[in-house]
């Protein structure tokens, strides 16, 4: 037996980062099941019960949004033939600091897989900054649904498009090959963000790709791609195939609120639900 001062030693090695979280997911008896739940604060792991044959996990943050400083960072490993639902709590608040916060995320995918990532939008405060970077990496089978949608903020607090910087990348890769680079940023050095957005006070993009998506997919592309586009609409909509034959699209919205954007992300995603087995939305909106 060691010493308790070699103990204490290497005791701290042990443990996460601040803001460490680590998801595994493996197909056993027939269901998927999340095998390895590591979290470390600020960052919590909520593993609800549905009732399908996936998995389902919802982050969540202690004091319910970011501050200055924090930096998390998420691992998520969906094993073969296993379905996985990653979502949150409530929307990522991100506080004013200047420190500004962040949040980095990378998932795999394995064959024949669904993953599902299904945030709630990013609501960025008057005088803050986030940062997010999403790596997703598919193997050849492999299925995906991610969502990433921003809000203007506490519009009733008067801190309409007010924050000091955002920035969000995405990658997807399908056996190395990268599908999608997407990337946003929105900072007032550019010119007023109030001003560039307009009457849009919600903007959201989804990714949906792969086997068991497919046909969703190619049916989404063909009603986005004919409905008649209006100047000054409420909601605008629009989505675009994937490049080099992969049977995939990227969807793009923008609306007054985020119950408009939400409702529509609902309408137009309304397969997930039967891939799931349960409906992640019901509580919802």
């Amino acid at each position: 037996m060691r010493a308790p001062s070699q103990l204490s030693a290497v005791s701290p090695d042990l443990r996460p980062k601040d803001g460490t979280g680590r998801l595994q997911f493996e197909r056993v008896g027939g269901k998927t099941v999340l095998t390895r739940a590591i979290a470390a604060s600020p960052l919590r792991v909520l593993n609800p019960k549905n009732t399908g044959e996936s998995a389902w996990v919802y982050l969540a943050t202690y004091g319910g949004g970011l501050v200055g400083g924090d930096a998390l960072d998420i691992s998520i490993d969906v094993g073969r033939r296993a379905a996985a639902l990653v979502a949150t709590q409530a929307s990522t608040k991100v506080y004013r600091s200047p420190l500004g916060a962040s949040q980095r995320l990378h998932a795999r995918a394995a064959d024949g897989s669904l993953l599902v990532l299904l945030p709630d939008p990013v609501t960025a405060f008057s005088d803050s900054r986030y940062v997010q970077e999403q790596h997703v990496d598919l193997d050849e089978s492999a299925s995906l649904v991610l969502v990433d949608w921003l809000t203007a903020g506490r519009i009733a607090s008067g801190e309409r498009w007010q924050f000091d910087g955002y920035t969000s990348r995405t990658f997807v890769r399908r056996s190395g090959t990268r599908l999608v680079h997407d990337a946003v940023s929105l900072t007032p050095a550019d010119g007023s963000i109030a001003g560039r957005m307009n009457r849009f006070n919600c903007m959201a993009t989804a990714i949906v790709t792969g086997p068991a998506v497919q046909a969703a997919a190619a049916r989404l592309d063909g009603e986005l791609n004919t409905a008649p586009l209006a100047r000054q609409a409420d909601l605008l909509m629009s989505a675009a195939p994937l490049a080099g034959g992969d049977k995939g699209t990227v969807l793009r919205l923008a609306g007054l609120s985020v119950e408009q954007v939400g409702g529509m992300l609902r309408h137009l995603l309304n397969f997930v639900p039967a891939l799931l087995g349960d409906d992640p939305w019901s509580c919802k909106w």
